[in-house]
């Protein structure tokens, strides 16, 4: 699959299609099916410290990549302006290190926005 179409919702489906990026404002959430062909649902929380969706006429971008190291494909991938832009496979170490930067970034965000509470 090199594409994906936006579909806006209120609810994910729970039958998703090929091609999709289902996105519930609502609910902060996106989904679709892996574009590998594997058939896995791909849920990403949309939120200051997960992914952000952007929409350029009606095509969809998710900033950061996708990469879905606990699926037995590892696929990794951008979506960008409704098209799926493909990256290398991680190592088990690049992986580690990403989440270990996940974590760090997450933990940031919340400490600045407790900082800014407590002012």
């Amino acid at each position: 699959m090199n594409s994906i179409k936006l579909l806006k919702v209120k609810y994910l489906p729970n039958k998703l299609e090929t091609g999709i990026l289902y996105v519930s404002k609502k609910y902060g959430i996106a989904g679709h099916l892996c574009p590998c062909g594997c058939g896995n649902k791909i849920i990403t929380p949309l939120d200051s410290t997960e992914w952000q969706l952007t929409i350029k006429k009606d095509k969809p971008s998710l900033y950061p990549s996708i990469g879905n190291w606990q699926l037995p494909c590892k696929s990794h991938y951008w979506i960008r302006n409704g098209e799926i832009k493909w990256s290398y496979q991680w190592s088990e170490e690049e992986i580690a290190a990403g989440n270990s930067a996940e974590e760090i970034r997450r933990k940031l965000y919340f400490e600045k926005l407790e900082s800014k509470s407590s002012k």
